[in-house]
């Protein structure tokens, strides 16, 4: 009877290790793709406002200065905008590294980032500068691509059991100046603090609270508007570590594509040509 008793006890525990494993354990909370969402969502609303409304400001009298003597209210909601935007960065920090343990091929992964920074280029510069080509001003794309690479070399360094702690640690110091280092060379979007970001939530990912935290954190040091990339904390907290839709290219093609529509709106008002200050 205990033989028996042990036996369907362990079916019980394979059943539930098999639906976590699938995402069917009917667990509450919000799943990886409704956290996808919510980033998309803030990233859309922060490139209205700087794409669009950052333009309207800016062609009041005097360029620059016009933006100052331009009417307050929609400088506040510019601003209410860029703070909700602050939430999107975050979110997608944390997914890359949720995406980088999880995933069955990094190469094919880091790929894909590097593939949609290029194809994201021209809609970008074209959004945030008025022109074809700008080369002062990457996407972030390719701030997530050499964050990417950055925890690679991270985890390539956990592996070798055969170094000694100091040496792996060397290692990883090296990786992390020269992903910094590329980040500032090539002026990406966040640039060397981004992928700090990325390497300090990658550090903390056992504890995602601390791990969302720590990353908040380095991006308020970064710039004092960041500090309501706090409120990640709510969905994060809420996140049941299940994958939910599979919706892994919309955000891939959702980037460039929702760029180009908002600069297209802002030449329908006449004010594509006006160059943002990056």
């Amino acid at each position: 009877m205990e033989g028996m008793a042990e036996k369907e006890k362990a079916e019980r525990e394979k059943t539930v290790k098999e639906k976590e494993i699938t995402g069917r354990t009917g667990k509450r909370g919000i799943t990886g793709s409704t956290l996808k969402l919510i980033a998309i969502i803030a990233m859309f609303i922060d490139h209205v406002g700087a794409i669009v409304l950052a333009r309207m400001l800016m062609s009041g009298p005097g360029g620059q200065i016009g933006m100052m003597q331009a009417n307050m209210k929609l400088i506040y909601f510019y601003l209410a905008l860029r703070f909700i935007g602050r939430l999107g960065f975050p979110i997608f920090c944390y997914l890359l590294i949720e995406g980088f343990q999880y995933t069955r091929n990094v190469k094919k992964y880091a790929g894909r980032l590097f593939l949609f920074a290029l194809i994201s280029e021209l809609p970008f510069d074209l959004g945030f500068t008025g022109s074809l080509f700008y080369t002062d001003y990457q996407n972030v794309f390719f701030t997530l691509f050499i964050g990417l690479l950055v925890i690679a070399g991270f985890r390539l360094a956990e592996g070798k059991t055969e170094w000694n702690k100091g040496l792996r640690t060397v290692f990883g110091v090296c990786v992390l100046v020269a992903g910094a280092v590329a980040a500032e060379l090539l002026k990406t979007d966040y640039g060397a603090m981004g992928v700090l970001t990325i390497v300090i939530m990658y550090l903390f990912r056992k504890n995602r609270m601390l791990e969302a935290g720590a990353g908040c954190v380095m991006l308020t040091a970064m710039q004092w508007m960041e500090i309501s990339s706090f409120f990640v904390l709510i969905p994060i907290r809420l996140y049941n570590g299940r994958r939910g839709w599979n919706i892994k290219w919309l955000f891939y093609a959702f980037y460039p594509l929702h760029i180009l529509l908002l600069y297209l709106i802002a030449c329908a008002m006449g004010l594509g040509g006006i160059r943002l200050m990056i």
